[in-house]
């Protein structure tokens, strides 16, 4: 008897963590170059989620990987904190604010300023490979419907991806042709975590993805060792993107785990 519990037990363990089947074919272009994460930044002279970043990753040939977030007037703009003060000093709730505001600041006292996100699209290329991460702060479902919308002319490769597995439920049920991976990371060990405790467990160990199946899982390259993580890796053989990469000596460590590779703080040397 305990030997049939055990086995619904794992029964419903591996049916609860399995993304279903993955668009291996369509993320081969991810595969073949390395992600800059949040363009190609040092934080002094050219901030993250910069317009200067992007044309510096672009000019490079690395992919993109971006954060998108909805004013109150409702404009798509790439940043990524929920608060303004990081990268620009003003102690304000991006989503509280309007464009005509934001384009008050300047990301850390440099000339560039918080970029509309249809901005930013003109000036990558058709076939840099795009991660498009949609925020879960202020009305995330209108966000991610408004970026579906603006990318419907969009000539290039693309991806959208989320924290919040209700934004990657929304992709499969209204947008199945658009890749949707699942982000994660071992946030029952984050002590900054404010969510409650069964959210990030479940969080943690990917007990989402069937709910919402996401085509790969995009985990902390730090988490690795993540037992549900490895199960999909290994075992379901799903799509998985590491974020973020820090050193060539981490790649090394990591790269038998993953198949795409979102980088920042060092230029990779290592060949893929």
């Amino acid at each position: 008897m305990l030997i049939i519990i055990l086995l619904i037990f794992i029964s419903l363990y591996l049916f609860l963590i399995y993304p279903g089947r993955s668009r291996k074919k369509q993320m081969l272009p991810y595969e073949k170059c390395y992600i800059a994460h949040r363009g190609l930044f040092n934080n002094f002279d050219v901030p993250e989620n910069s317009l200067l970043a992007f044309r510096k990753a672009v000019a490079d040939g690395y992919g993109i990987e971006l954060d998108v977030q909805l004013t109150v007037d409702d404009k798509l703009v790439v940043f990524h904190d929920a608060s303004l003060y990081r990268m620009t000093g003003v102690d304000k709730i991006l989503t509280e604010c309007s464009y005509e505001e934001l384009k008050e600041y300047r990301l850390l006292q440099t000339d560039e300023m918080i970029p509309l996100f249809e901005d930013v699209l003109k000036v990558l290329k058709p076939e840099t490979p795009l991660i498009i991460e949609i925020k879960p702060e202020g009305r995330n479902i209108e966000t991610v419907r408004r970026t579906v919308e603006m990318m419907r002319d969009y000539k290039g490769l693309y991806n959208m991806e989320s924290f919040d597995p209700r934004i990657v439920r929304y992709l499969k049920d209204n947008e199945p042709q658009i890749i949707r991976g699942q982000l994660s990371y071992d946030s029952v060990s984050d002590k900054k975590a404010h969510r409650p405790f069964s959210i990030r467990f479940i969080c943690t160990n990917l007990l989402t993805n069937f709910y919402n199946r996401p085509d790969y899982i995009a985990y902390d390259c730090n988490s690795y060792r993540n037992l549900s993580f490895q199960i999909v890796s290994r075992l379901f053989h799903t799509e998985c993107v590491a974020w973020t990469v820090k050193s060539d000596k981490q790649f090394e460590q990591i790269r038998k785990y993953y198949d795409c590779f979102i980088f920042d703080s060092y230029i990779p040397k290592k060949e893929l």
